[in-house]
């Protein structure tokens, strides 16, 4: 799994880590940053699948533009940014250490320097043991390609051999069909296997109301949810339909006596989602999801995501409780920690609600990162809230929702010199 994630001159952070947990709440004003430190996964899920860097921030026919394009990605005045992700190994003592610098120039954007490193921990706390795999040689970097070094030697010491990669792509991603050694085999496959599961979901009902063709996995809008849920093998798929069912089952006033989907049409290729609704006694009808309201769809499709996704990957929702009633919201964390540890999905959600952050309580206090601005230059900056020193004062007076309503939580981080 991926455990942390430094930004470099990323858009609006200039030196920031998000430390990533089971679940992961960050929050933050307008314009704080939440939507760039999003945007940083969505790249690095685009160029770990082989998407060139170029395309992966300016979008093409398939891939919608990142916010600002190349003219936002770096900070103010650089022309560089880099993204560094620490990943769990392979062994309980070990991690991969994987850091990506593009370099900017004008409607250019390449490869600068790129590494991936295996850090072994011994007994103590002290610092691990770096065996580098792979990097970059920016010394010959003058040719069209970029000359990368892979370790061949003993624990990456006494040899090395250079070959010349695609500066337009990353060299992560160009290693699938190279011949190296073991441990840098494993070591790519796991940092990629990661990467690649990092699935940024912004549900959008009024696109999932359609009918949508079999699909394998959910679009980023869950615009084909209907044609995932249909597509499941039977015995599969009604068991995964019982369970939507008891998680909607507390969401609205009546009960959802059960969720489906199934083909319509002449030749049985598209789909359509399905909800019956009971009213007390014999009373029921059914619906589809043309009829459903915007707060039961996005729930189903964040549940849907849950239990469709590949184990050990990383689920990123922003604006979780968009159209949820505020009395909702402790099904919905109750259900992202539920289902995120029953299949193994880390999951980091943003949202401006403070009746979600009353419904995390005090335990989820170490699980929230703080989003802020420093009050001088204007760079976003990422914060613990457990590392606000002034945190246990504040919430002798309130909750944690109180709180972040009133601006105490920026307040406390300001006065404290950070912004």
């Amino acid at each position: 799994m991926i455990k942390e994630l430094n930004l470099k001159n990323w858009k609006s952070f200039k030196d920031s880590t998000l430390y990533i947990d089971p679940l992961t709440i960050l929050i933050g004003t307008n314009a704080s940053g939440k939507s760039n430190l999003l945007d940083a996964f969505v790249f690095l899920s685009r160029v770990s699948a082989g998407v060139g860097i170029f395309q992966a921030i300016n979008g093409d026919v398939n891939l919608p533009l990142l916010r600002g394009g190349m003219e936002w990605v770096c900070r103010k005045p650089e022309n560089q940014f880099s993204l560094e992700i620490l990943v769990d190994g392979l062994k309980a003592s070990q991690d991969y250490r994987y850091s990506l610098t593009i370099q900017i120039n004008g409607s250019k954007a390449e490869v600068f320097k790129e590494e991936l490193a295996l850090l072994t921990y011994g007994k103590g706390n002290g610092q691990p043991k770096v065996n580098t795999l792979f990097v970059t040689k920016q010394e010959e970097s003058t040719t069209p390609g970029i000359p990368t070094c892979f370790s061949t030697g003993t624990q990456g010491q006494s040899r090395e051999k250079l070959v010349e990669l695609n500066r337009s792509h990353t060299v992560l991603s160009q290693t699938e069909t190279m011949n190296l050694r073991k441990e840098i085999q494993d070591g790519t496959q796991q940092v990629l296997s990661q990467l690649k599961n990092i699935f940024v979901f912004d549900p959008i009902p009024s696109h999932m109301r359609d009918y949508s063709s079999f699909s394998e996995t959910l679009r980023a809008d869950g615009s084909n949810i209907a044609g995932v849920l249909a597509g499941i093998e039977k015995e599969s798929r009604e068991e995964l339909e019982e369970t939507l069912t008891s998680y909607l089952k507390k969401l609205p006033e009546r009960d959802i006596e059960r969720i489906w989907a199934e083909p319509v049409g002449k030749f049985k290729t598209d789909a359509m989602l399905y909800c019956r609704e009971g009213w007390g006694g014999d009373t029921s009808h059914e619906i589809d999801a043309r009829g459903m309201s915007d707060g039961t769809l996005r729930y189903l499709a964040i549940v849907t995501a849950l239990l469709t996704r590949k184990s050990k990957s990383l689920l990123v929702i922003e604006e979780v409780d968009n159209g949820l009633h505020p009395s909702r919201v402790q099904f919905l964390i109750e259900m992202l920690k539920t289902l995120g540890k029953e299949r193994a999905i880390d999951v980091i959600v943003t949202t401006h609600n403070p009746a979600l952050l009353d419904a995390a309580g005090a335990e989820m206090v170490p699980f929230i990162a703080v989003a802020h601005r420093d009050n001088h230059t204007g760079i976003s900056l990422l914060t613990q809230l457990e590392d606000i020193q002034q945190l246990p004062k504040l919430m002798a007076g309130g909750s944690l929702g109180r709180i972040a309503t009133q601006g105490r939580i920026e307040a406390a981080l300001k006065s404290r010199g950070n912004a």
